[in-house]
Protein backbone atom coordinates (compact mmCIF):
# COMPACT_ATOMS: atom_id res chain seq x y z
CA UNK A 1 0.00 0.00 0.00
CA UNK A 2 2.68 2.35 0.98
CA UNK A 3 4.44 2.06 -2.71
CA UNK A 4 1.29 3.02 -4.42
CA UNK A 5 0.60 6.06 -2.35
CA UNK A 6 4.27 7.30 -3.15
CA UNK A 7 3.79 6.89 -6.42
CA UNK A 8 -0.09 8.46 -6.59
CA UNK A 9 0.75 11.15 -3.53
CA UNK A 10 2.86 13.36 -5.45
CA UNK A 11 0.32 12.88 -8.21
CA UNK A 12 -2.48 14.41 -6.95
CA UNK A 13 -0.21 16.70 -5.10
CA UNK A 14 0.48 18.46 -8.40
CA UNK A 15 -3.40 18.28 -9.06
CA UNK A 16 -3.85 19.90 -6.05
CA UNK A 17 -1.12 22.87 -6.28
CA UNK A 18 -3.46 23.68 -10.00
CA UNK A 19 -6.81 23.87 -8.29
CA UNK A 20 -4.53 26.19 -5.38
CA UNK A 21 -3.43 28.50 -8.41
CA UNK A 22 -6.60 28.93 -9.76
CA UNK A 23 -7.87 30.26 -6.27
CA UNK A 24 -5.19 32.47 -6.28
CA UNK A 25 -5.89 33.42 -9.91
CA UNK A 26 -1.81 33.11 -10.71
CA UNK A 27 -0.28 33.74 -12.89
CA UNK A 28 -3.68 35.48 -14.38
CA UNK A 29 -5.20 36.25 -17.90
CA UNK A 30 -5.56 33.44 -20.31
CA UNK A 31 -2.47 31.90 -18.73
CA UNK A 32 -3.67 28.76 -18.11
CA UNK A 33 -6.42 27.86 -20.92
CA UNK A 34 -3.51 28.21 -23.13
CA UNK A 35 -0.79 26.19 -21.26
CA UNK A 36 -3.51 23.46 -21.69
CA UNK A 37 -3.77 23.92 -25.11
CA UNK A 38 0.27 24.43 -25.34
CA UNK A 39 0.27 20.82 -23.51
CA UNK A 40 -2.56 19.08 -24.98
CA UNK A 41 -1.38 20.06 -28.90
CA UNK A 42 2.70 20.00 -28.52
CA UNK A 43 4.38 19.19 -25.24
CA UNK A 44 1.82 15.54 -25.11
CA UNK A 45 2.10 14.70 -28.93
CA UNK A 46 6.19 15.27 -28.23
CA UNK A 47 6.27 13.14 -25.48
CA UNK A 48 4.20 10.17 -26.64
CA UNK A 49 6.73 10.33 -29.95
CA UNK A 50 9.98 10.61 -27.52
CA UNK A 51 8.66 7.24 -25.36
CA UNK A 52 7.27 5.50 -28.31
CA UNK A 53 10.00 5.46 -30.87
CA UNK A 54 12.80 3.77 -29.24
CA UNK A 55 10.09 1.60 -26.97
CA UNK A 56 10.37 -2.29 -27.14
CA UNK A 57 6.82 -2.34 -29.03
CA UNK A 58 7.05 -5.43 -29.97
CA UNK A 59 7.33 -7.16 -26.24
CA UNK A 60 3.46 -5.66 -25.63
CA UNK A 61 0.95 -8.23 -26.89
CA UNK A 62 -1.25 -5.83 -29.12
CA UNK A 63 -3.41 -8.22 -29.98
CA UNK A 64 -4.71 -9.39 -26.73
CA UNK A 65 -4.58 -6.33 -25.15
CA UNK A 66 -6.64 -4.81 -28.31
CA UNK A 67 -9.17 -7.83 -27.61
CA UNK A 68 -9.55 -7.21 -23.38
CA UNK A 69 -10.27 -2.97 -24.19
CA UNK A 70 -12.93 -4.29 -26.81
CA UNK A 71 -14.31 -6.35 -24.34
CA UNK A 72 -13.89 -4.33 -21.28
CA UNK A 73 -15.81 -1.13 -23.32
CA UNK A 74 -18.28 -3.68 -24.73
CA UNK A 75 -19.16 -5.11 -21.33
CA UNK A 76 -19.62 -1.26 -19.80
CA UNK A 77 -21.36 0.16 -22.72
CA UNK A 78 -24.16 -2.97 -22.07
CA UNK A 79 -24.13 -2.61 -18.30
CA UNK A 80 -24.59 1.07 -18.78
CA UNK A 81 -27.22 0.77 -21.26
CA UNK A 82 -29.13 -2.43 -19.25
CA UNK A 83 -29.14 0.02 -15.58
CA UNK A 84 -30.37 3.25 -17.50
CA UNK A 85 -33.60 3.20 -15.96
CA UNK A 86 -32.14 2.73 -12.66
CA UNK A 87 -29.49 5.38 -13.13
CA UNK A 88 -31.71 8.64 -14.94
CA UNK A 89 -34.95 8.73 -16.85
CA UNK A 90 -33.49 11.63 -18.78
CA UNK A 91 -31.80 11.17 -22.23
CA UNK A 92 -29.11 13.84 -21.90
CA UNK A 93 -28.48 13.02 -18.18
CA UNK A 94 -27.64 9.66 -19.02
CA UNK A 95 -24.96 10.68 -21.82
CA UNK A 96 -22.72 12.48 -19.21
CA UNK A 97 -23.67 9.29 -16.86
CA UNK A 98 -21.94 7.10 -19.91
CA UNK A 99 -18.73 9.53 -20.59
CA UNK A 100 -18.06 9.31 -16.98
CA UNK A 101 -18.31 5.86 -15.98
CA UNK A 102 -16.17 5.12 -19.68
CA UNK A 103 -13.64 8.23 -20.54
CA UNK A 104 -10.27 8.56 -18.39
CA UNK A 105 -8.25 11.19 -17.66
CA UNK A 106 -5.34 11.29 -20.16
CA UNK A 107 -3.10 13.14 -18.12
CA UNK A 108 -3.32 11.39 -14.39
CA UNK A 109 -3.04 8.01 -16.62
CA UNK A 110 -0.11 8.61 -17.91
CA UNK A 111 1.44 10.33 -14.96
CA UNK A 112 0.34 7.26 -12.66
CA UNK A 113 1.50 5.41 -15.35
CA UNK A 114 4.82 6.55 -15.39
CA UNK A 115 5.12 6.69 -11.63
CA UNK A 116 3.78 3.23 -11.22
CA UNK A 117 5.66 1.03 -13.24
CA UNK A 118 7.90 2.67 -15.26
CA UNK A 119 8.84 3.34 -18.70
CA UNK A 120 7.49 0.21 -19.84
CA UNK A 121 4.11 0.96 -17.80
CA UNK A 122 3.99 4.18 -19.98
CA UNK A 123 4.81 2.39 -23.28
CA UNK A 124 1.86 0.05 -22.69
CA UNK A 125 -0.03 3.04 -21.32
CA UNK A 126 0.35 4.64 -24.71
CA UNK A 127 -0.25 1.73 -26.39
CA UNK A 128 -3.57 1.60 -24.45
CA UNK A 129 -4.50 4.93 -24.90
CA UNK A 130 -4.27 4.47 -28.86
CA UNK A 131 -6.50 1.86 -28.47
CA UNK A 132 -9.29 3.04 -26.07
CA UNK A 133 -9.31 6.83 -27.61
CA UNK A 134 -11.19 6.04 -31.07
CA UNK A 135 -13.19 3.39 -29.36
CA UNK A 136 -14.33 5.41 -27.01
CA UNK A 137 -15.35 8.34 -28.67
CA UNK A 138 -16.92 6.32 -31.93
CA UNK A 139 -18.97 4.91 -28.86
CA UNK A 140 -19.80 8.76 -27.20
CA UNK A 141 -21.72 9.16 -30.83
CA UNK A 142 -23.79 5.95 -30.67
CA UNK A 143 -24.53 6.80 -27.14
CA UNK A 144 -25.08 11.04 -28.09
CA UNK A 145 -27.20 10.03 -31.38
CA UNK A 146 -29.35 7.20 -29.07
CA UNK A 147 -30.22 9.40 -26.26
CA UNK A 148 -29.40 12.57 -26.17
CA UNK A 149 -32.40 13.80 -28.80
CA UNK A 150 -30.39 17.20 -30.25
CA UNK A 151 -27.42 17.43 -33.18
CA UNK A 152 -25.52 14.43 -33.46
CA UNK A 153 -21.88 14.47 -34.87
CA UNK A 154 -21.91 12.93 -38.34
CA UNK A 155 -19.32 9.97 -38.96
CA UNK A 156 -16.99 11.95 -41.50
CA UNK A 157 -16.97 14.49 -38.93
CA UNK A 158 -16.24 12.11 -35.60
CA UNK A 159 -13.26 10.32 -38.21
CA UNK A 160 -11.92 13.76 -38.85
CA UNK A 161 -11.76 14.43 -34.98
CA UNK A 162 -10.18 11.18 -34.33
CA UNK A 163 -7.41 10.91 -36.69
CA UNK A 164 -6.74 15.03 -35.59
CA UNK A 165 -6.42 14.36 -32.21
CA UNK A 166 -3.12 15.31 -31.27
CA UNK A 167 -2.45 12.16 -28.61
CA UNK A 168 -3.06 9.78 -31.41
CA UNK A 169 -0.80 11.50 -34.01
CA UNK A 170 1.72 11.14 -31.26
CA UNK A 171 1.14 7.85 -31.00
CA UNK A 172 0.76 6.71 -34.36
CA UNK A 173 4.12 8.71 -35.40
CA UNK A 174 5.72 7.05 -32.42
CA UNK A 175 4.77 3.75 -32.95
CA UNK A 176 5.32 3.76 -37.25
CA UNK A 177 8.74 5.30 -36.21
CA UNK A 178 9.77 2.41 -34.09
CA UNK A 179 8.36 -0.03 -36.36
CA UNK A 180 10.47 1.76 -38.80
CA UNK A 181 13.23 0.70 -37.00
CA UNK A 182 14.16 4.30 -37.71
CA UNK A 183 13.59 5.97 -33.86
CA UNK A 184 15.14 8.95 -32.60
CA UNK A 185 18.77 9.73 -33.46
CA UNK A 186 20.85 10.58 -30.15
CA UNK A 187 20.76 14.48 -30.72
CA UNK A 188 16.92 13.89 -31.45
CA UNK A 189 15.68 11.70 -29.02
CA UNK A 190 17.56 14.06 -26.04
CA UNK A 191 15.93 17.10 -27.27
CA UNK A 192 12.22 14.87 -27.64
CA UNK A 193 12.71 14.16 -23.67
CA UNK A 194 13.97 17.43 -22.27
CA UNK A 195 10.24 19.01 -24.33
CA UNK A 196 8.43 16.01 -23.40
CA UNK A 197 9.70 16.36 -19.45
CA UNK A 198 7.42 19.74 -19.13
CA UNK A 199 4.20 17.57 -20.24
CA UNK A 200 3.03 15.77 -17.22
CA UNK A 201 3.49 18.68 -14.36
CA UNK A 202 1.83 20.94 -16.91
CA UNK A 203 -1.01 18.28 -17.72
CA UNK A 204 -1.45 18.06 -13.86
CA UNK A 205 -1.75 21.39 -12.83
CA UNK A 206 -4.26 22.30 -16.03
CA UNK A 207 -6.62 18.73 -14.46
CA UNK A 208 -6.38 20.80 -10.77
CA UNK A 209 -7.26 24.45 -12.70
CA UNK A 210 -10.44 22.69 -14.60
CA UNK A 211 -11.69 21.41 -11.12
CA UNK A 212 -14.80 23.13 -10.40
CA UNK A 213 -16.25 23.07 -6.94
CA UNK A 214 -19.13 24.83 -7.30
CA UNK A 215 -20.22 22.27 -9.58
CA UNK A 216 -20.60 19.61 -6.66
CA UNK A 217 -23.84 21.80 -5.43
CA UNK A 218 -26.83 19.49 -5.33
CA UNK A 219 -25.14 16.41 -6.31
CA UNK A 220 -27.42 13.87 -7.61
CA UNK A 221 -28.06 10.10 -8.04
CA UNK A 222 -26.66 10.41 -11.59
CA UNK A 223 -23.56 11.84 -10.38
CA UNK A 224 -22.75 9.40 -7.66
CA UNK A 225 -24.12 6.57 -10.18
CA UNK A 226 -21.47 7.53 -12.69
CA UNK A 227 -18.48 7.82 -9.76
CA UNK A 228 -19.14 4.53 -8.37
CA UNK A 229 -18.99 2.49 -12.26
CA UNK A 230 -16.09 4.35 -12.83
CA UNK A 231 -14.05 4.61 -9.67
CA UNK A 232 -15.39 1.15 -8.81
CA UNK A 233 -16.96 -0.99 -11.44
CA UNK A 234 -14.86 -0.77 -14.04
CA UNK A 235 -11.84 -1.48 -12.23
CA UNK A 236 -13.47 -5.02 -11.05
CA UNK A 237 -14.58 -5.41 -14.76
CA UNK A 238 -11.17 -4.86 -16.18
CA UNK A 239 -9.46 -7.30 -13.55
CA UNK A 240 -12.85 -9.96 -14.75
CA UNK A 241 -11.65 -8.98 -18.11
CA UNK A 242 -7.68 -9.35 -18.02
CA UNK A 243 -7.53 -12.68 -15.66
CA UNK A 244 -10.02 -14.45 -18.43
CA UNK A 245 -7.98 -13.54 -21.27
CA UNK A 246 -4.60 -14.12 -19.40
CA UNK A 247 -3.00 -10.11 -19.59
CA UNK A 248 0.40 -10.35 -18.60
CA UNK A 249 0.60 -8.57 -15.05
CA UNK A 250 2.04 -5.69 -16.54
CA UNK A 251 -0.75 -5.42 -18.92
CA UNK A 252 -3.58 -5.97 -16.21
CA UNK A 253 -1.97 -3.39 -14.10
CA UNK A 254 -2.32 -0.92 -16.71
CA UNK A 255 -5.93 -2.09 -17.82
CA UNK A 256 -7.26 -1.51 -14.44
CA UNK A 257 -5.45 2.09 -13.77
CA UNK A 258 -7.20 3.20 -17.00
CA UNK A 259 -10.30 1.93 -15.52
CA UNK A 260 -9.96 3.51 -11.91
CA UNK A 261 -9.04 6.45 -13.49
CA UNK A 262 -11.17 10.01 -13.36
CA UNK A 263 -13.25 11.07 -16.50
CA UNK A 264 -11.71 13.20 -19.03
CA UNK A 265 -12.00 17.13 -18.59
CA UNK A 266 -12.89 17.17 -22.68
CA UNK A 267 -16.24 15.21 -21.58
CA UNK A 268 -17.79 18.31 -20.61
CA UNK A 269 -16.93 19.95 -24.49
CA UNK A 270 -18.94 17.06 -26.04
CA UNK A 271 -21.37 17.10 -23.52
CA UNK A 272 -22.35 21.14 -24.66
CA UNK A 273 -21.87 20.27 -28.05
CA UNK A 274 -24.02 17.30 -29.01
CA UNK A 275 -27.13 18.37 -26.71
CA UNK A 276 -25.77 16.26 -22.99
CA UNK A 277 -26.51 17.85 -19.81
CA UNK A 278 -23.43 19.90 -19.34
CA UNK A 279 -23.44 20.83 -15.68
CA UNK A 280 -23.91 17.26 -14.49
CA UNK A 281 -20.91 16.20 -17.12
CA UNK A 282 -18.92 19.21 -14.99
CA UNK A 283 -20.25 17.78 -11.91
CA UNK A 284 -18.87 14.49 -12.66
CA UNK A 285 -15.85 15.30 -13.85
CA UNK A 286 -15.00 17.60 -10.85
CA UNK A 287 -15.97 14.79 -8.32
CA UNK A 288 -14.19 11.97 -9.99
CA UNK A 289 -10.92 13.56 -10.02
CA UNK A 290 -11.45 13.94 -6.31
CA UNK A 291 -12.70 10.99 -5.45
CA UNK A 292 -10.22 9.14 -7.31
CA UNK A 293 -7.54 10.61 -4.83
CA UNK A 294 -9.15 8.00 -2.33
CA UNK A 295 -9.66 5.33 -4.36
CA UNK A 296 -7.42 4.86 -6.88
CA UNK A 297 -4.53 3.99 -4.48
CA UNK A 298 -7.32 1.32 -2.57
CA UNK A 299 -8.38 -0.16 -5.98
CA UNK A 300 -4.79 -0.41 -7.16
CA UNK A 301 -3.70 -2.66 -3.70
CA UNK A 302 -6.76 -4.49 -3.30
CA UNK A 303 -7.47 -5.69 -6.60
CA UNK A 304 -4.98 -7.55 -7.17
CA UNK A 305 -5.22 -9.64 -3.62
CA UNK A 306 -8.54 -10.31 -4.58
CA UNK A 307 -7.16 -12.10 -8.08
CA UNK A 308 -4.65 -13.78 -6.03
CA UNK A 309 -7.56 -14.93 -3.38
CA UNK A 310 -9.37 -16.02 -7.32
CA UNK A 311 -6.26 -17.84 -8.38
Amino acid sequence: MLSVLDALIPVFLVIMAGAVLKRLGFPGGDFWPLAERFTYFFLFPVMLISKMANAKIAEVALDQLALAIVLLLALMTGLLVLLKPLLTTSGPSFTSIYQGALRFNTYVVLAAAQALYGSKGLTVAAVSMAIMIPLINVLCVLIFSAYAGGKSAGWLSTIKVIAKNPLIVGCVVGISLNLLGIGLPSWSGQAFDIISRAALPLGLLAVGVALDIKALQGASWPLVSSSILKLFVMPVMALLVGSFLALEPLMLSVLILFSAMPTATSAYILARQLGGDAPLMAAITTAQTLLAMLTLPLVLQWLPLLQAMWE
